[in-house]
């Protein structure tokens, strides 16, 4: 393992999660434990007649009229209410007092795939139907504009360092936490606030069914849907959340005397270069390669694989065979997007969260729907039921449109 200098090594003191399975931490991992999910049916679509894909997962609860001040939620949409949300919670895990948030060497890197789709349509259509700008609100761009996450975190918590918003699609919230870390490794920050967040709209739904790229035939049976790595899958479920880390030097940490959660011990994003939408295994063992690379580790010594798998039919393929080219096929490897499907920008934290929550209590989350592992995807150590494990490093990996790649390698303290 690489050996850093106490500054230069970066742990995890906080974690929060705004899931459609739990909205916090701890209950949307005991209800991953349990085995329960959060796809339904979504009646919110019936208005687009010709989508094929009617089910989603949505988070539930949260009103922000009850949780947020007017002042505080006038800038906000949803993801950004929810990102806020998720940040809040890793806040007071980690116990950052005020000076601390406000001292200037503490930052935020906060991502989503766009902004708010509901309040760019609040905005939009009325403009386009009318075309005057009566009833425009002077605050709707900041609650839909795509760096919101960043700046409502930021301003929520009054930060003054440096803010960095990530707008990669399903990789959004990966490199959010990857750019915090190499910020804080850089030494111009001693503490992020990091993750991402998406919200729930009609038009995610819409163009993933114009790629072709989501599930259809179990709009009847929400709950068989999705099926990564499953031979029987037919295409991703979208799902809406935010999940967040507290993230700081290992030197910074030990001096307040913060309990420190995990350590983020490898990270690396590359780009395919080859195809907008279609899947690359080079990339992707290529980026997995680079993130063992940086944490100075062997390919032994990852002891658990959190797969990005959403379902899709040549998305799975390539990635198994990428990691299978890595680990072989001894290492455990499983995919969480059966429990609420494909959080976007969101999921890079989500599972980051999960992963080194479920190795902290000892077990491993089973892929969810995995009834047959399709042939053509390679010969891995699918976790098909809950797997006890002293496993204490794991890897967790992202892949989004454009070619965009991540891998991040933590250790569970």
């Amino acid at each position: 393992m690489r050996e850093r200098p106490d500054d230069q090594r970066v742990v995890i003191t906080g974690m929060g999660a705004y899931t459609p399975i739990g909205n916090s931490v701890d209950g949307s991992l005991a209800a991953l434990a349990a085995g329960e999910h959060g796809i339904r049916y979504m009646p919110e679509w019936d208005m687009i007649t010709d989508l094929h894909c009617r089910v989603g997962a949505t988070v539930d609860g949260v009103d922000p009229t009850a949780l947020f001040t007017r002042k505080q939620r006038r800038p906000m949409g949803k993801v950004a209410a929810l990102a806020v949300l998720a940040a809040q919670q890793a806040v007071a895990q980690a116990g950052l007092d005020e000076a601390t948030l406000r001292s200037g060497r503490t930052g935020v890197a906060f991502g989503s795939t766009s902004g708010s789709g509901s309040e760019t349509e609040a905005f939009s259509k009325p403009l386009a139907l009318n075309l005057n700008m009566k009833g425009l609100e002077s605050n709707a761009y900041f609650r839909l504009m795509t760096h919101t996450c960043a700046v409502n975190v930021a301003h929520f918590f009054k930060v003054q360092g440096r803010v960095e918003s990530t707008c990669t699609a399903c990789t959004s919230s990966s490199q959010a936490i990857g750019a915090a870390v190499e910020i804080i490794r850089a030494g111009a920050q001693d503490v992020m606030l990091a993750g991402g967040a998406e919200e729930m709209h009609y038009t995610t739904a819409v163009t993933f069914d114009l790629l072709m790229a989501t599930s259809a035939r179990h709009n009847a049976d929400p709950a068989a849907t999705p099926r990564p790595f499953d031979r029987a899958r037919d295409g991703l479920v979208i799902g809406e959340g935010a999940g967040a880390v507290v993230l700081e030097s290992y030197g910074h940490a030990t001096k307040r005397g913060a309990d420190i959660l995990g350590e983020v011990l490898g990270y690396a994003s590359n780009c395919d270069g080859a195809h907008l939408t279609a899947p690359n295994a080079h990339g992707m063992q290529r980026v997995m390669e680079l993130s063992l690379g940086d944490a100075g580790l062997a390919a032994a010594a990852i002891e658990y694989v959190n797969a990005h798998a959403t379902g899709t039919e040549l998305g799975d393929v390539a990635e198994s065979q990428a990691t299978h080219a890595i680990f072989g096929g001894d290492t455990p490897v499983s995919s969480l997007k059966g429990y609420v499907g494909h959080t976007l920008g969101a999921c890079g934290a989500i599972e980051l969260a999960w992963t080194l929550g479920a190795l902290r209590e000892g077990w491993l989350p089973p892929c969810r729907n995995l009834e047959a592992p399709d042939p053509k995807c390679a010969p891995l150590d699918y976790v098909r039921e809950r797997r006890e494990t002293d496993a204490r490093v794991a890897m967790t990996n992202n892949f989004a449109f454009g070619g965009i790649n991540t891998s991040i390698i933590v250790r569970a303290a």
